[in-house]
């Protein structure tokens, strides 16, 4: 059974929110892809639509939108998700998540793209004790 760390980003007021999701909740996001939307109410934003943004396995490894699968890869990369080069032309060579999401993701960050209300009385309505 999967569990996740959801990261859910709104844009309008710039605040980010972290959910633990498992069981059902989770199955929700298995096999989706970098760039799909997911119903909110898996992390408690009922009447809210999520837009997956990216993500990273337990031991850090970002997701990479042009990776396709869940498998880990090598690329060189010279910037972007996984590699933040010091000077120009500096490349190295990364191992890095595909676009999917599997049992080996930690991470899912997400963003709100579409609902009616505000975002943070909806999570605190339904706020985890920690």
């Amino acid at each position: 059974m999967a569990d996740f760390k959801v990261t859910v980003a709104d844009p309008d007021s710039g605040t980010t929110y972290q959910r633990d999701v498992d069981g059902q909740d989770a199955n929700r996001f298995l096999g989706r892809e970098i760039g799909e939307e997911v119903d909110g109410g898996a992390v408690g934003l009922s009447g809210f639509t999520l837009e997956i943004t990216g993500g990273s396995d337990a031991a850090g490894r970002p997701m990479r939108e042009d990776v396709a699968g869940a498998n880990l890869k090598e690329l060189l990369l010279d910037g972007g998700a996984g590699y933040n080069p010091s000077r120009d032309g500096e490349r190295r060579r990364v191992t890095v998540r595909g676009r999917q999401i599997s049992e080996e993701t930690a991470q899912i960050n997400a963003r709100v793209v579409d609902g009616e209300g505000d975002v943070a009385e909806a999570f605190e309505g339904g706020d985890d004790d920690e």
